[in-house]
């Protein structure tokens, strides 16, 4: 428990991201968005040099369910979370948290100096998520996302600085 806010916590490892998590991902990314990524796209991204993903998948083995990943992209000294995911049945247990920690020592292990991220300015869980984590709003995109229901939202842009 990091910081006393957790009720809970999954037993998860969170590991590097391989091509054989692209179709659980996608699956994923599909129930957590409007706009669904696919397979096909997720792995074309993780082939990227520059592109790094963590998965986090129940322990002990590490094999089991598929409870969330993370896909962060640098470009010189600064880096993007691309995209972040969590099971719903695996939200509020410290998942997410975790995922962006492992995001977070690889960008510094990478040199990175700020790394960048958009969020629905209507997802609270996560925007408090990325505020305990240190992230600071940046600027705002009106109309950025498109809700299932056609509605547009405004997008937060965030940065947390890594030096």
């Amino acid at each position: 428990m990091i910081g006393g806010f957790f009720t809970r916590t999954a037993d998860v490892e969170i590991v590097p991201m391989e091509p054989s998590d692209c179709d659980r991902a996608a699956e994923l990314h599909g129930a957590s968005f409007s706009r669904p990524w696919s397979a096909d796209e997720i792995d074309v991204l993780l082939t990227q040099t520059n592109v790094h993903g963590f998965v986090a998948r129940q322990s002990p083995s590490g094999r089991g369910s598929f409870a969330g990943f993370i896909l962060l992209r640098t470009a010189a000294d600064e880096a993007e979370v691309l995209t972040i995911a969590v099971r719903e049945r695996f939200r509020s247990q410290g998942i997410g948290w975790r995922l962006m920690l492992a995001g977070i020592r690889q960008m510094r292990q990478e040199g990175v100096a700020s790394i960048f991220l958009e969020v629905d300015a209507g997802n609270l869980p996560a925007v408090a998520l990325y505020r305990r984590l240190g992230f600071i709003k940046v600027g705002e995109r009106e109309a950025y996302y498109k809700a299932a229901d056609g509605r547009r939202t405004t997008a937060l842009v965030m940065r947390l600085d890594l030096i």
